[in-house]
């Protein structure tokens, strides 16, 4: 038998096993008819206008605060791969970097925010989700799929992500504090905490996480009778710590600060090149800031000036004897929203914003670019119908200026729900895509173009959301996005290059930037969601989905061709009594790849299984707990050559006090 064939079956039997988990829970579980409730109680910030999700048009996920500190996920990354529709391409684990892919994007297309801020980085996309927030701070994360640029600007092409941290949010008087502190294989320490106190008027709040590790052993690798890859370990070093408060000052005006700090330090072999040379080490820093004057009035208007300062540094080491390349970052951002309800048919919503993003840097140079922004949204409720319109304009040094239009309807009815949206969205390169052209390493990294258009798409959805029963949700969505001069880096030979891009070997090929003319995106997602409280307070929590994404073009770069075709995540919860139990999965199949350099082979598809066990102590203060990530040793990887890690097992101690 063929040993691809093999490799699905066996993949297919991971699977199967874990919905047979999911259905011999199912069958010993019995919900209260008494404490069931609706899936649709929260009201999505991400779409500027707060609505409940049934009414915004859009196919949006939630990941609570208690899927954040139950699920088996020690980072940001592990949480958003139990999503529907959500591939998380990580080069290494616990936080070390990975690039987030929906709906068939780049990891350059996502935009990702800090209670509505950006945070995306201007060096490049793979530092888009260093998030110096902590999971315990977190209150809940908001997965807008498809474009959201009509609401946020550049970059919002395939998704919007929008971590929400509880003192953004919303706290209770009192003093709050969460927590764990586990140990694991390979001297892994990873902990994170949190403590809030809010008064009447004030409230404060401090977090912190760390992640580290020697890293499990590489061991050798033989790629020839004469050459051997010497071994080495995946090390990381991962800390965050962050402070925000916020001051009531009268009944109208609130203030609220944050200021965070990340630091990282890992090895990063092959997480950008294929080259037997790569022995690449990685120390970023991240120091995020953000200051929001808020006035509500009782009669629905709401103003919010917000503003904020991202310093962010990153030193890249290609080989112990190699000069380092530094780059220092800073990106300034400012916006002032103001939502106004004129009847409870309308309401309208109008903002402006105006960042500076800047770069020094000693290989890709010293640039800065500025960018404003504008836009006008309404929101129209007529018996069961809900309709969103919105109208953007944006000037960018880059390209100009750009119109982003987007309408979203959705039509309630008792158990059903009709949506459909369109808009367009725009995207520039970053510095990394423009500038990466430092002439002494130009024989193994991927050379910029700084002739590179911007990006521009059209996206299209329609779906439906059906409850079956009060507590389970079936979502099905098909979307589609037509996109123009889509930016991957390309194999090209030296003859086709620029010549001001420098000096370049004679007919050596290059993985150069280059603008994709046509690139259409078509696909579907099915989501089922179900979230049952159960007797004496006990409750479950499920949800599965599954995503098809194909792209219609033939001269693909090394990063559109890395989605997956096909993608099933899927998560469960159970609390009950004293226990908790809980597991996430996912399967992927995509283009497979081979790098013979390094004898290294990213495989079609690969599954996943994380699980955490735990049982309370002290009326339900502390939790002894044991976590394994990778529960079946699977090797595999995302990015060809980053091998990720295989199984790891952690135990340790949670803590939940009010």
């Amino acid at each position: 038998m063929n040993l691809d064939i093999l490799k699905k079956i066996k993949h297919l039997f991971i699977l199967k096993y874990f919905i047979s988990i999911l259905l011999s829970l199912f069958s010993v579980i019995k919900p209260s008819a008494q404490q069931s409730f609706s899936l649709d109680t929260l009201l999505v910030q991400t779409i500027r206008i707060p609505l409940k999700a049934s009414e915004t048009g859009r196919s949006i996920s939630i990941l609570t605060t208690e899927q954040i500190q139950q699920l088996p996920a020690t980072t940001f990354y592990e949480l958003l791969q139990t999503i529907c529709g959500v591939e998380v391409q990580s080069r290494g684990g616990f936080g070390v970097q990975g690039d987030i892919v929906m709906r068939g994007s780049t990891f350059s297309q996502v935009l990702v925010l800090i209670d509505g801020m950006k945070i995306n980085d201007p060096l490049t996309g793979h530092f888009n989700c260093y998030v110096p927030v902590s999971n315990m701070e977190i209150e809940r994360i908001e997965i807008l799929k498809g474009t959201g640029a009509s609401m946020y600007g550049p970059d919002a092409v395939g998704g919007v992500i929008n971590i929400i941290t509880k003192g953004f949010d919303s706290l209770k008087n009192g003093t709050t504090s969460s927590g764990n502190i586990n140990y694991g294989d390979n001297n892994l320490v990873s902990s994170t905490a949190s403590v809030f106190h809010k008064s009447n008027k004030f409230y404060v709040g401090l977090g912190a996480s760390i992640n580290q590790s020697l890293g499990d052993s590489i061991l050798p690798v033989s790629v020839n009778d004469s050459t051997t890859i010497e071994g080495y370990r995946n090390y990381f070093d991962i800390k965050n710590i962050s402070l925000s408060a916020g001051f009531k000052i009268n009944n109208l005006w609130e203030l609220k600060v944050r200021s965070s700090i990340l630091s990282s330090d890992f090895n990063a072999r092959y997480f950008y090149t294929s080259y037997l040379s790569d022995k690449s080490t990685e120390i970023t820093s991240n120091w995020f800031n953000r200051v929001q004057l808020q006035r509500k009035t009782s009669t629905g208007s709401l103003l919010d000036i917000n503003a904020s300062y991202k310093r962010s540094s990153d030193e890249f080491l290609y080989t112990p004897t190699s000069d380092p390349n530094v780059h220092k970052m800073d990106y300034v951002n400012f916006t002032i929203n103001n939502s106004n309800e004129i009847n409870e048919k309308l309401i309208v919503k109008s903002g402006i914003q105006a960042d500076l993003r800047k770069i020094e840097s000693n290989d890709r140079g010293n640039h800065s670019d500025y960018h404003f922004g504008a836009y006008l949204m309404g929101v129209y409720k007529s018996n069961n119908l809900v309709l969103t319109t919105i109208a953007r304009e944006d000037y960018d040094e880059n390209y100009g200026f750009e119109f982003c239009p987007q309408i979203n309807a959705a039509y309630n009815l008792p158990k059903l729900v009709l949506r459909a949206s369109a808009g367009r969205s725009i995207r520039a390169a970053d510095y990394t895509e423009r500038y990466n052209n430092n002439v002494a390493l130009k024989t193994y990294i991927r050379l910029g173009n700084p002739n590179l258009s911007a990006e521009r798409g059209w996206s299209e959805e329609i779906g439906i959301n059906y409850s079956l029963f009060k507590n389970t949700l079936l979502k099905a969505t098909i979307f589609s996005r037509q996109s123009s001069n889509i930016i991957d880096y390309i194999l090209t030979n030296e003859s086709d290059i620029d010549s001001n891009i420098g000096v370049l070997v004679p007919g050596a090929n290059y993985t150069f930037a280059k603008n994709i003319k046509e690139v259409n995106v078509n696909g579907f997602e099915l989501e089922l969601n179900t979230n049952i409280s159960l007797e004496n307070n006990n409750s479950l929590n499920c949800q599965m989905g599954y995503t098809f994404t194909d792209i219609t073009n033939d001269t693909l770069g090394i990063y559109l061709s890395s989605f997956a075709k096909h993608l099933i995540n899927a998560q469960l919860i159970l609390n009950y009594n004293s226990f908790q139990f809980s597991i996430s999965g996912l399967y992927k199949e995509r283009t497979a790849q081979a790098a013979e350099s390094i004898s290294s082979d990213l495989q079609s598809s690969y599954g996943l299984l994380n699980a955490r066990v735990g049982y309370w102590l002290m009326d339900n203060k502390l939790s002894l707990n044991v976590q394994i990530l990778n529960l079946l040793d699977k090797e595999y990887q995302n990015i060809l050559g980053a091998k990720m890690p295989g199984r790891w097992l952690m135990g340790g101690i949670s803590w939940n006090v009010n």
